[in-house]
């Protein structure tokens, strides 16, 4: 049984949706200039881009890090 982590804002949330809500938020351009990743630069797709940040954990802890950001600006 999974434990509840009710500190952890990211808890219950997948890195897709993530992804997915970013993208929605700034679209690959801007995302790119704040994230300065190849997987958002050239061609981008959540495909590619699920892919390069689950093997690269501080593009990981960088997207994750943007999307708490965009939650706390979201909320105020």
């Amino acid at each position: 049984m999974p434990q509840e982590q009710p500190n952890n804002p990211l808890h219950g949330i997948t890195l897709a949706q993530i992804l997915e809500q970013l993208v929605q938020h700034y679209g690959w351009q801007e995302l790119a200039e704040r994230i300065p990743i190849n997987c958002f630069r050239s061609n981008p797709s959540l495909k590619s881009s699920l892919t390069f940040l689950r093997k690269t954990p501080w593009a990981r802890e960088r997207v994750e890090g943007l999307y708490l950001k965009l939650r706390r600006q979201t909320q105020s």
